[in-house]
């Protein structure tokens, strides 16, 4: 049994160096394939990165009435971040506001003396909410449309913000819908020229193939090579894409940095490159296989 599982695997070697013309233009292929899917996982991790950058920044203000008692603002507060949706909300009482908004304002002296010459604090008490994604505000804003929230409550500002939210989610999801598309027509391409690659192969060994027949070897002796041979072209392809993969986020890693502050793909290429080789060769050996089977169902008369 092993001893034939080797004599496979020796077969499927050598096909694949005698073949070495159509195995490049295989390998050449599926390296696309395989650095396309790649580069879209690195591109997600950027998308994650930039997206939890500006969710940070993105959050939504519930202002109350200024005679509302601030044990009915906590109260309101512990119900709110029962939610799932909710991150955090932060309670900001009248004085916090003032200070900050004094703070804010301080080198406008009009409007400083104004405040002085009102006398009393003008600002109300507030809870600053963020939202575990963008998508959640809305949800959120609903939870105090309850009718016991509608005598204390002024505004809230999720109109202001509705804008950025909503084009935020809507730029995540395309990017992410486009990430898919090219990856399965990548995929499919890879398919596509390992399956007529390994017909081609099936066609040149024709010969060969019923001289086995002829001396009692099984239908998985004379399939194996090419199953060896597809998963081969997965395997050298990975190895190829690792290679172009990791001097060019080298290369353009700084650069996007200097763009967009605190993501470093190389930083994470480096960290996981077990894990992203470990993809590769899985994708790769998964479509240089399914298309051998694909092309020796269709095309080997055993």
């Amino acid at each position: 049994m092993f001893t034939t599982f080797v004599r496979i695997i020796k077969s499927g070697c050598i096909s694949f160096w005698r073949n070495k013309w159509l195995s490049s233009s295989a390998v050449s292929m599926m390296s696309l394939a395989i650095l396309g899917i790649t580069s879209l996982l690195l591109v997600n991790v950027l998308i994650n990165s930039l997206t939890a950058n500006l969710e940070d920044k993105i959050d939504i203000s519930v202002y109350f009435n200024l005679d509302t008692s601030e044990d009915e603002i906590l109260d309101a507060r512990v119900d709110l971040v029962k939610l799932n949706e909710v991150r955090s909300a932060e309670y900001v009482s009248t004085g916090e506001a003032l200070n900050k908004f004094k703070d804010k304002h301080k080198d406008n002296s009009i409007l400083m003396q104004s405040l002085d010459e009102l006398g009393n604090n003008p600002l109300s008490a507030s809870l600053n909410i963020k939202a575990q994604q963008a998508s959640q505000y809305e949800s959120i804003v609903s939870f105090f449309e309850q009718e016991k929230y509608n005598e204390i409550i002024d505004k809230i500002n999720y109109l202001e913000n509705k804008a950025v939210i909503a084009r935020l989610t809507s730029i995540t999801r395309s990017i992410r819908q486009i990430g898919l598309v090219i990856l399965l027509v990548l995929a499919g391409l890879a398919v596509l020229v390992t399956f007529n690659t390994i017909r081609l192969t099936i066609y040149s060994s024709r010969r060969e193939i019923k001289v086995m027949k002829l001396v009692g070897a099984s239908n998985w002796f004379a399939r194996g090579p090419f199953i060896i041979e597809g998963a081969l072209y997965g395997v050298i392809a990975a190895l190829v894409s690792l290679f172009i993969l990791y001097p060019l986020l080298w290369y353009i890693s700084p650069k996007i940095t200097s763009y967009l502050p605190g993501t470093d793909l190389f930083y994470f290429f480096q960290a996981n490159i077990i894990v992203l080789f470990l993809i590769q060769i899985l994708v790769g050996v998964s479509l240089g296989t399914i298309s051998s089977l694909v092309a020796i169902r269709r095309y080997l008369e055993v």
